[in-house]
């Protein structure tokens, strides 16, 4: 492992100091148009900072180190709350660079400078710096690259997003976290990012836990990326099946020998940029354990229960992600 080391918010670590991590999760989250809207709800950096390190401080009491925050370039990233949240509350935070799926991404931007040329270079340029030099003028850099496509499709201006993650990940060895809609695509987005020169040691394949067909788990599975089950306690909405189901899938992949190459988290929102929510009544009982505590108090007695040793929890949720940024 030697001078490996972690892009955190208030600046490098070594893989072995990030112990216990969440692998995918957000201090705050906004759909693009959130900013449009500030009029009626700005942004609340008091809230979120309070919110974040209210959050955290639960996490850690419970044995969390580390929290990366998964939120792309166009999610309403905020690196300097996620500094203060992370000097608030003692848990280092990695930030991300990157951009989310076509449908609900910056696609506006990027297509229109697409359609005058060649952007490749442009996205390139932008990852590149981020993780190297910093966000902006922050110094802030990101600690991992971000990237996502479809429902059933990885579209052209997905495939450029891939591309430059690979490229930026060849050069640097940052990881690259991905986002799967709705259960789909996983064995080709771990197939485009590898043949694009990623290393499939430093990629974490995400929302593993929307498809619990054992073939697709397998499938993204043997090409050597890690396969992150990173919607837990979010059930029966966008997508997601039912925490019950998830376990029979996750604890057979434990007894196949796949422990060494499993992540757990929740893509759990802290706090939502723009208004508040308007949830269905009914939707309150399948969200009832989507926080990050869930891991804790939930998953990893189920795990147990299922029986994986605690050999095998201490994989999934301290060795995988030192692995993952180390590239062992």
């Amino acid at each position: 492992m030697g001078d490996v080391k972690v892009n955190t918010v208030l600046g490098p670590i070594s893989p072995e100091e990030m112990g216990v991590t969440l692998p995918h999760e957000h201090i705050c989250y906004g759909y693009p148009g959130w900013e449009g809207d500030q009029t009626i709800a700005p942004l609340d950096h008091d809230t979120i900072v309070a919110n974040g390190v209210a959050t955290l401080q639960q996490l850690k009491a419970l044995g969390l180190n580390t929290y990366i925050d998964a939120t792309p370039l166009d999610g309403g990233r905020q690196p300097e709350i996620l500094k203060e949240v992370s000097e608030k509350s003692g848990v280092n935070i990695i930030c991300a660079t990157g951009y989310y799926f076509e449908g609900e991404g910056a696609t506006a931007y990027w297509k229109f400078r697409g359609s005058l040329g060649d952007i490749s270079g442009e996205l390139y340029e932008l990852f590149l710096k981020e993780v190297t030099v910093g966000i902006r003028d922050t110094g802030i850099k990101a600690g991992v690259l971000k990237v996502a496509s479809s429902k059933g499709i990885i579209t052209d201006y997905e495939k450029l997003m891939f591309q430059a993650a690979a490229k930026v990940q060849q050069e640097t060895g940052i990881p690259i976290i991905t986002h799967t809609q709705e259960g789909t695509m996983g064995p080709d987005q771990a197939k485009l990012l590898i043949d694009a020169g990623a290393d499939p040691k430093k990629i974490q394949i995400g929302h593993m836990s929307d498809n619990l067909d054992i073939n697709y788990q397998l499938d993204t599975l043997k090409n050597g990326v890690y396969v992150s089950w990173d919607r837990m306690g979010l059930q029966g909405l966008v997508g997601c099946p039912m925490d019950e189901q998830r376990y029979a899938v996750m604890t057979e992949l434990i007894k196949k020998g796949y422990a060494d190459k499993m992540l757990i988290s929740h893509d759990f929102i802290i706090t939502w940029l723009g208004r508040p929510l308007n949830l269905p009544e009914e939707a309150f009982p399948l969200i009832a354990n989507w926080h990050p505590t869930h891991l804790f108090k939930n998953i990893i007695p189920a795990l147990k229960q299922g029986g994986a040793t605690d050999e095998q929890i201490k994989a999934i949720t301290v060795d995988n992600p030192r692995r993952l940024f180390s590239g062992e």
